[in-house]
């Protein structure tokens, strides 16, 4: 069975950096496992590697689709599957990288698919939502408690899925999900959760949000909308892009939407943590490469040599 790392955490904990070291040091190929990256033209805003990293250690799921594009988990494994078969068939290691525990989750363990998409029950919630915003989520309280605690009311994907899993079957996701019980494992996984001081975290993230703006997060959302990608979309409502592009859009001034951006992703960074600190399996480390090195070659063994790393590329 193929084994695989996993690199998850919250967001600023540092994944990226660390990600490319390791993946050198046991030439290992990266799959992104971040909800956001997957989308073109969203670089500054969703803390993409930049080209110069792309091009220490190759990247996979990157760039796969335009922000107006439908993406969700079942795409994604699908995807990341077929990466992963490249990967190992070349003889190269596996390291996954990224904050979204949904997709870490149905990838290592399994998609629970539910019925086919339903277009014009879909259009009906959406239409509803943009005229009574906080209708989904509310009415996902109603039918899914448990689905609706775990989801954030901006998170319209999830939250019209999740409806439309109820009002297509009569059971709630929830329920799907638990009965599925995520038990398909093609691979034999370590997952390394990146844990620091959560002071040294929100001052990671804080300082982050104002090194996108000044790298040019503001000209990017501009160019988004300039291109014709509709604010509303999900991909433009989340974190980073929905508060700067209330400045674009005139409706606060840029140090409000900076503050409100922080604050959004610290509440997210929470979030995070709460969904991998319930997975048992997660190992938790500080972020220190020494640390994550001693980890990783129990599992994986010694690394390759420097000149075998070379002689791969």
């Amino acid at each position: 069975m193929t084994r695989v790392v996993a690199l998850v955490g919250p967001t600023g904990s540092g994944k990226t950096e660390l990600s490319l070291d390791l993946a050198e040091r046991w030439n290992a190929e990266i799959v992104n496992a971040d909800s956001r990256q997957i989308y073109r033209r969203l670089d500054i805003g969703s803390a993409k590697p930049t080209p110069a990293q792309q091009a220490r250690v190759p990247h996979h799921l990157i760039d796969v689709v335009e922000p107006n594009e439908p993406f969700d988990c079942a795409r994604y494994r699908e995807l990341a599957l077929t990466a992963i078969a490249d990967i190992t068939r070349r003889g190269k290691r596996v390291l996954i990288v990224g904050g979204t525990g949904l997709y870490i989750k149905v990838l290592l363990r399994g998609v629970f698919s539910g019925p086919p998409r339903d277009p014009e029950l879909r259009a009906r919630l959406a239409a509803e939502e943009a005229a009574d915003p906080g209708s989904l989520h509310r009415r996902l309280r109603e039918v899914d408690p448990v689905t609706a605690a775990r989801r954030h009311p901006h998170d319209h994907v999830r939250l019209i899925r999740a409806l439309e899993v109820f009002a297509l079957t009569g059971r709630p996701i929830s329920a799907w999900q638990a009965a599925h019980g995520f038990a398909d494992t093609p691979f034999e996984s370590l997952l390394l959760g990146l844990e620091l001081p959560r002071v040294a975290l929100y001052a990671r993230i804080n300082a982050r949000g104002a090194a996108m703006v000044r790298d040019g997060l503001v000209d990017e959302v501009q160019r988004l909308y300039a291109a014709g990608f509709d604010s509303r979309l999900p991909a433009l409502c989340s974190l980073g892009y929905r508060e700067i592009g209330e400045y674009v859009r005139g409706e606060c001034e840029l140090p409000a939407a900076l503050a409100h951006m922080a604050q959004a992703t610290r509440r997210f960074a929470k979030r995070q943590l709460t969904w991998f600190r319930a997975d048992p399996q997660v190992v938790w480390c500080a972020p220190d490469p020494a640390v994550l090195q001693r980890a990783i070659e129990a599992f994986w063994g010694t690394p390759a040599s420097a000149d075998a790393r070379a002689g791969s590329r």
